[in-house]
């Protein structure tokens, strides 16, 4: 079990991805702040980051496009075959089913696990470039070090149960319940003090503005004289979040709520779950779509059916959450699906100018070539077979047929027949050869039983 509730994520691929991506998304905060001379910002920073997660997977997204360009193409041809082999359950018809579907895959030069590959690589970043921006001071050095001030009070000032009570009110208590739990663990108290620090960081990462206030006017707080450390680390925090006037650490609602009635606040609070969904719809729409027709099986009409009806639930979706959540995961929304779009625009381009009918030209071509290699192999190998059973058998038959008196005479001419064998050279690996060595196997076996 991970001794860090939302520090560095642990889970299978997707942790180790995250520290890689942890280490750009720090490198770029740095060039930020040496740019910037101190004001390095977490929104362009996202953005950066993820146009440079996006670029790095333009070549899989150019695969993927292509291979959902020739499905498209291909599937009334594999609609036909299912269509011919419907209801047959039997081996062979099934046998049959299979070897024309790859037939059909072969001629259009794609794998059927093709786009489940580039997805299944793309998948894993996507979600790992979502687990950095949603703990930043995990990954970013200088937010980590924001906290410093008023996380050591809290652990060595006012002790680490105390504090666990006083940040009760952030996260519904639930983070603070979960590291109560842990306390109990004696794996932990080794290093209770670096667990609890981990722990608090998170804890404060979720803050809000309010949530900051009320810590930094709390009794046990002041009395300690740690109002000023928590004071610093919210100031420092709102300079980092701080994207066109809005704290992009807060959600849109609480923004909107807690606006103070200034109208710039409200309006980027609001354009930020309207621009979420407005992207994700334009680039659901230029996204190649699956065809539908009458002359499709129910069950492909039926999946295009409910991928339309996906579709168009997804950006009223993101509208809810970019509303609820923290600004920042709905600027790096906006960032994706405008990158997304501007790609699939030029990919688009790409796609369209390609001779579809000249690349399935060219893969018949690969697969009648494959199929002629396959066969001449098979070939080869049945003839190669029978003649080592032919040179097998005469062998024995010579060996059977040699009179018991005349054994000796027979080994004698067996070994000047094989001598002078010997002395002819046969390319290696040939049938020949492969013939020769049985005849002189079989040879020495019948001299030593004759012996």
């Amino acid at each position: 079990m991970d001794p860090y509730l939302l520090t560095k994520s642990t889970t299978f691929i997707i942790g180790p991805i995250a520290t890689l991506m942890g280490y750009l998304m720090n490198g770029i905060f740095y060039m930020l702040d040496a740019i910037t001379k101190g004001h390095a910002n977490t929104g362009l920073a996202i953005i950066l980051m993820t146009f440079v997660i996006y670029m790095a997977m333009m070549p899989l997204t150019v695969r993927q496009q292509r291979f959902a360009k020739l499905q498209n193409k291909m599937m009334p041809e594999i609609q036909k075959i299912q269509d011919k082999y419907k209801g047959k359950r039997d081996n062979d018809s099934m046998m049959k089913l299979n070897e024309e579907t790859r037939e059909v895959y072969a001629k259009y030069g794609v794998s059927p696990s093709g786009s489940c590959v580039q997805l299944l690589i793309q998948m894993p970043i996507l979600f790992a470039l979502y687990r950095v921006i949603y703990n930043f001071p995990a990954y970013v050095t200088l937010v980590r070090n924001a906290f410093t001030g008023i996380v050591d009070g809290l652990v060595n000032v006012i002790g680490i149960e105390k504090s666990a009570e006083i940040l009760s009110g952030i996260e519904e208590g639930k983070l603070v319940a979960q590291f109560s739990r842990q306390l109990s663990n004696e794996n932990f108290l080794t290093n209770v003090d670096h667990f609890a620090e981990n722990t608090f960081i998170d804890i404060l990462n979720r803050a809000s503005t309010s949530n900051w206030n009320e810590l930094i006017n709390n009794s046990v707080i002041k009395s300690n004289n740690l109002s000023g450390a928590a004071e610093s680390t919210m100031n420092a925090l709102s300079e980092f979040n701080n994207f066109l006037g809005l704290n992009i650490g807060n959600s849109p609602m609480y923004s909107i709520q807690n606006s103070g009635g200034k109208i710039g606040i409200i309006i980027v609070a609001v354009l930020i779950p309207i621009l979420a969904a407005l992207t994700q719809y334009l680039n659901v729409k230029l996204m190649p779509q699956a065809e539908t027709s009458g002359n499709q099986n129910d069950t492909a009409n039926s999946m295009a059916s409910s991928m339309k009806t996906m579709n168009i639930m997804m950006p009223f979706m993101s509208a809810f959450f970019c509303l609820t959540l923290p600004a920042g995961l709905g600027l790096y929304w906006i960032a994706g699906a405008v990158i997304r779009s501007v790609q699939q625009v030029f990919i688009n381009r790409h796609i369209d100018k390609l001779d579809i009918d000249a690349i399935v030209e060219k893969n018949m071509e690969k697969a009648k070539q494959k199929a002629k290699e396959k066969k001449r192999a098979s070939k080869d190998y049945v003839n190669e077979k029978k003649v080592v059973e032919m040179a097998t058998k005469t062998t024995k038959k010579i060996s059977s047929s040699t009179p018991a008196g005349n054994a000796q005479s027979a080994s004698s001419a067996g070994s000047s027949n094989d001598s002078s064998k010997n002395n002819v050279k046969y390319k290696k690996g040939s049938i020949s050869a492969k013939a020769n060595l049985v005849n002189r196997y079989n040879s020495g076996n019948t001299g030593s039983s004759g012996s």
